[in-house]
């Protein structure tokens, strides 16, 4: 690397106590962009303060947290915006050299065993009984305590690598699953619930006829299915008046951006302020 007397200067000055001094280093640091990581690899496997490791690694964080920001924006610029990889650039946040490759082999290995046991002349409901029974049953995802909140929970590579997932994690999933099979499955707006229906038809109709487009609808933390009766007493008790909105399909970069805020309630402390601010920067990308 170019500069490397000032690199080491830099890489020095890392443990400095005065927090001023830090930041116009990190700053400085962080303009060399992703080349000087290498650097701070090393820097920290021959450190051995704790503190100064933390800031080593929130450096190597925040350099790839810049990457991940022109790859999310490229991915909210395209034409279509597919499912799969804007739910692996989630993963990336916390995960940045994730090998993707994998968690696309194994998806579609998903994919192709339940398609094998699919035909034209299934039901809906029958059709979602044969997802249920592959990812559920022969796959055997499971669904996690919902009163944790565990970063991994939420993204799909961990979903898949430990088999089991939150309502959000095993959602996309199978929300994945039904585009790549043409099923038409979509994520609506249920307030604080990642709640998935099967609808009738994939023609818009009025707003206030939306729930009559929806055959049933499932949760997907283990795949049940349910009904609108079942919905409407959940509603009542939120104490809820059931919105017209809440029956509205949603698209592959609201679920993304759902899938970013659930993921956000997992940090609500101080020290980690700044994986909240970035995840509402990524959330405002794709508002745009």
């Amino acid at each position: 690397m170019e500069n490397e007397k000032e690199v080491e200067a830099l890489l020095t000055l890392i443990e400095d106590p005065d927090n001023e001094v830090f930041e116009a280093v990190s700053n400085r640091i962080i303009a060399y962009g992703t080349p000087i990581i290498a650097n701070l690899e090393d820097l920290w496997e021959n450190t051995i303060d704790d503190a100064v490791q933390e800031r080593i690694e929130l450096l190597i964080h925040r350099l790839h947290f810049i990457n991940l920001k022109n790859d999310f924006q490229e991915w909210n610029n395209a034409a279509h915006h597919e499912l799969l990889p804007g739910a692996l650039l989630v993963a990336k946040l916390l995960y940045p050299d994730l090998h993707t490759g994998k968690v696309i082999q194994d998806v579609e290995r998903l994919r192709r065993n339940i398609w094998i046991e699919l035909n034209n002349y299934l039901t809906p409901l029958e059709q979602v009984n044969v997802i249920t029974s592959i990812l559920y049953n022969y796959f055997g995802l499971k669904g996690t305590d919902p009163g944790k909140k565990w970063p991994a929970d939420f993204l799909i590579s961990n979903v898949i690598e430990s088999k089991k997932g939150n309502q959000t994690g095993n959602g996309v999933l199978y929300l994945l699953l039904c585009e790549l099979l043409d099923i038409p499955v979509r994520l609506i707006p249920i307030p604080n619930q990642f709640v998935l229906a099967y609808f009738k038809s994939r023609t818009e109709i009025d707003a206030d006829k939306l729930h009559l487009n929806i055959e049933f609808f499932i949760d997907p933390t283990i795949g049940q299915v349910f009904t609108h009766n079942d919905l409407y007493n959940y509603f009542n008790r939120i104490s809820s008046a059931g919105q017209p909105d809440f029956f509205r399909p949603q698209n592959h970069k609201q679920v993304i951006q759902k899938l970013l805020s659930d993921l956000k309630q997992c940090y609500d402390t101080e020290s980690k302020i700044y994986m909240i601010n970035e995840i509402d920067e990524l959330i405002t990308i794709l508002n745009n």
